[in-house]
């Protein structure tokens, strides 16, 4: 005698949007990547806590204070004038050696290589505060503090402990087909070595003894990247949360002067999204824009070209939008 069984239901079509340029990481992959992860946050945090304890009975000298802020400089205005505007949006446009330059300098600020770092960020823009935004506050299914504490925590550090990697070969052809590019991608690992060793050589031949070598590592490298990490990862968090929006960028990006200041200009960050194509990201005259300042001067001096800001027209057309949505 047979039974009759109920058919079985075809699946559930899979209604989760189609990221494109996104892969899985190999599990042990994916393990080291998380060891390296956890090192990249803790190792300059804990040399913050050494260099205050030593700070409190010792002090810091000018070098240190000089090695601080001109690696912070130097490796910060590689990520925002090299990494973001002029390699990701291409605001305008500088001859190799000075793309090289910029290149480095970002690199060793240790937010990855340069392609990698392109990739993802042209993938946040292409999916800002949606799925597929790699580091997004605003993805959490639930409200209220808790979800936009999580969601924050996600847009600051937890992304980069995800189990998909952005794939370079769609998000950044381009970089991968410019030699000066690769080479510098590919030299990542030695330029991570270099910004911890620089300050420390330095600060040991201008002083001239150990002592200067060691207080030039724990406040030239580690304090420095600490600081640095934390700025540039609160515009993933804090610049999509807390601030105005006085123009329209289809998404929750906000301009946040204190990161402003802290961020060479990148903490305009609503106004980035209206216009990332922009070189400017302060548009409105008290809008301090360190970054800015630098490519102006360049182009003054004629050394980049193809400077690209947005028109009186287009800022005000996006300043009606907004006025028309409140």
């Amino acid at each position: 005698m047979s039974t009759i069984t109920a058919p079985v239901p075809p699946p559930a079509p899979d209604e989760s949007p189609k990221i494109r340029g996104v892969e899985s990481v190999p599990p042990r992959m994916l393990f080291w990547q998380r060891v390296a992860m956890v090192a990249i946050v803790t190792v300059p945090l804990l040399g913050l806590a050494a260099a205050l304890w030593w700070g409190y009975g010792n002090g810091i000298s000018a070098v240190d204070v000089g090695l601080l802020l001109g690696f912070y400089v130097f490796t910060g205005l590689g990520i925002t004038a090299g990494f973001h505007r002029l390699l990701t949006h291409k605001s305008f446009k500088a001859p190799t050696w000075l793309r090289v330059v910029f290149a480095v300098a970002g690199s060793m600020a240790v937010q990855g290589s340069v392609i990698d770092w392109v990739a993802t960020h042209r993938r946040h823009h292409a999916y800002s505060d949606q799925a597929g935004d790699p580091h997004s506050p605003h993805l959490e299914p639930d409200e209220g503090v808790v979800a936009m504490l999580k969601g924050m925590w996600h847009a600051h550090v937890g992304w980069m402990f995800d189990d998909d990697a952005t794939k370079a070969e769609t998000w950044a052809p381009d970089l991968l087909n410019e030699p000066a590019m690769v080479k510098v991608s590919q030299m990542f690992g030695w330029l991570v070595l270099a910004t911890f060793l620089l300050p420390a050589v330095l600060g040991g031949l201008l002083t001239m003894s150990l002592t200067g070598a060691v207080t030039g590592f724990l406040w030239g490298a580690l304090v420095r990247i600490f600081v640095l990490h934390h700025v540039t990862w609160s515009i993933n968090s804090v610049c999509h949360v807390f601030g105005t929006r006085p123009f329209d960028s289809k998404d929750e990006a906000r301009n946040n002067a204190p990161m402003a200041l802290l961020g060479f200009g990148e903490g305009w960050h609503n106004a980035h999204h209206a216009f990332p194509a922009s070189a400017r990201h302060g548009l409105r005259w008290w809008e301090v824009d360190v970054s800015w300042m630098l490519i102006r001067t360049l182009q003054v001096l004629r050394v980049v070209r193809d400077v690209k800001v947005p028109s009186k027209t287009q800022i005000e057309r996006r300043v009606m939008r907004v006025k028309a949505e409140s």
